[in-house]
C-alpha cells in the first residue's frame, strides 16, 4: 500500500470529525481486501521502524563520539603518535626539519635516556651541554620528542640542559591513552627527579606546548613537586581541552552538540579524567614563574582566554603577544622575538633554588 494512503487512513482514524467538513471514507470501505489484523500489523510495523529510526539516530551520536575519541586521544599501536612530524602542514614541517638539523649539530652532547614509571617505559633524549640547570620539553598531542627538538636552542644559549620526552603514548614510550596531563605529569615529575638524582641537575625549568601546557602546570600544582622544578614556559596555553576540542571541531566543520559532550563521557569512561578540567581550575596555585607566549591568530586557545589564564595567575609572570602565527607555530614566525622572551624571562625571573 503507498505510504501516503497509509497516512491517511491513519489520520483519518486519528482525528475527531470537523463541524461542516467532511470526514474521510473509513479504512474498511476503502481497502475492505485488508482485514484489521494486517492493517494493525502494518500500524505496528511502522510505529517500529520509527522508533528504531529515532533510537539509530540518537545512538549515531555516541557512535561518532567514540570515533573522534578514539581518533584524537587513544593510540592503537607504536606507529601512531611515532617521532616522525605528524602533520603535512609546511611550517610544522620546517619547524620539525629546522630542529633535526639542531639535534644534529648537537650529536655529541645527546644522549639515549629511559626511565620506568607507574610500569611504563618511557623514553627520551638529554643533551648534556655540562650546565647545572635543564629544561623538559613537553610536546603537544600527537608529538613525541624530535617535534622538541626545535625549542632547544634558547635554553643551550641560556644555559640550560635540554631534556625532549617521548610523552606516553607517543614515540618509543609505552601506553594507551593521552590524558591531557593529568596521568602524564608523574612521568614529568619522575623525569624530574632523573636528571636531579642521575645527572646532578640543580634547577629545571618547564616548556610546554599545547597540552603539554596542562600537563606542566598539573607539575608544578602538584603536592609531589620536587623544588628544584622552577618554572615554566607555555606557548598556547588552553582553559581546558573541552573548549580547546570544541573550537578544532567548529574549525573543521564538524559535529559539536552533542559529540563533544559526549566524547568527554568516553574519555572519563576509558581515563577517569574530564576534558572540562584544565589549567584555568589550578593555575591560581601555581607558585612559581610563568611565561605565557601567545599569538593573536590562535583560534584553538582563544586569546582572550587567554588574558584570563594571565589574570588568574598568581606568581610571578610575563606575557608575551605575538601578532602572526597560528596555534603552536609562533617561533617559526617570529624566532628572535620568540628566543628573547624566553632569555628574558629565564634571566629576570628564575633564581637558583636552595636544594639538598
Amino acid at each position: 500500500m503507498p505510504t501516503g494512503i497509509r497516512l491517511v487512513i491513519r489520520m483519518n482514524n486519528l482525528l475527531p470529525t470537523i463541524p461542516g467538513v467532511p470526514n474521510l471514507p473509513a479504512p474498511q470501505s476503502l481497502f475492505p481486501e485488508i482485514s484489521p489484523e494486517v492493517r494493525d500489523i502494518i500500524i505496528n510495523t511502522t510505529w517500529a521502524l520509527v522508533i528504531s529510526g529515532v533510537l539509530f539516530f540518537f545512538a549515531s551520536f555516541f557512535i561518532v563520539a567514540h570515533i573522534l575519541f578514539t581518533m584524537h586521544l587513544k593510540r592503537k599501536n607504536k606507529k601512531m603518535w611515532s617521532r616522525d612530524c605528524s602533520w603535512d602542514d609546511p611550517l610544522l614541517l620546517k619547524m620539525y626539519d629546522d630542529g633535526v638539523r639542531w639535534a644534529e649539530a648537537q650529536s655529541q652532547y645527546r644522549k639515549e635516556v629511559h626511565i620506568v614509571n607507574e610500569g611504563l617505559n618511557l623514553y627520551g633524549e638529554y643533551f648534556d651541554f655540562g650546565f647545572k640547570k635543564a629544561v623538559i620539553v613537553v610536546p603537544g598531542r600527537t608529538e613525541a620528542l624530535r617535534y622538541s627538538y626545535y625549542f632547544g636552542k634558547p635554553y643551550f644559549d641560556s644555559g640550560y640542559n635540554v631534556l625532549t620526552i617521548d610523552q606516553r603514548s607517543h614515540g618509543m614510550s609505552d601506553g594507551v591513552y593521552n590524558t591531557l596531563g593529568f596521568e602524564e605529569h608523574k612521568d614529568v615529575i619522575a623525569w624530574g627527579r632523573y636528571l636531579h638524582d642521575v645527572h646532578g641537575v640543580e634547577a629545571i625549568v618547564l616548556h610546554g606546548n599545547c597540552i603539554g601546557c596542562s600537563c606542566c602546570l598539573q607539575v608544578l600544582t602538584s603536592p609531589n613537586c620536587p623544588p628544584y622544578f622552577t618554572g615554566f614556559v607555555a606557548e598556547g596555553m588552553y582553559p581546558n581541552f573541552y573548549e580547546s576540542f570544541k573550537n578544532h571541531m567548529i574549525e573543521l566543520k564538524r559535529p559539536v552538540h552533542p559529540c563533544i559532550e559526549l566524547v568527554d563521557m568516553w574519555m572519563r569512561i576509558y581515563t577517569g579524567h574530564s576534558m572540562k578540567r584544565g589549567p584555568v581550575d589550578i593555575i591560581d596555585q601555581c607558585t612559581k614563574p610563568v611565561l605565557m607566549l601567545h599569538g593573536k591568530q590562535d583560534a584553538y586557545s582563544l586569546p582572550e582566554r587567554a588574558q584570563e589564564l594571565f589574570e588568574k595567575c598568581n606568581s610571578p609572570k610575563m606575557l608575551v603577544w605575538f601578532d602572526v602565527g597560528v596555534h603552536s607555530q609562533l617561533r617559526v614566525n617570529n624566532m628572535q622575538g620568540y628566543d628573547n622572551a624566553i632569555k628574558t624571562f629565564l634571566s629576570d625571573y628564575l633564581e637558583l633554588p636552595e636544594v639538598s
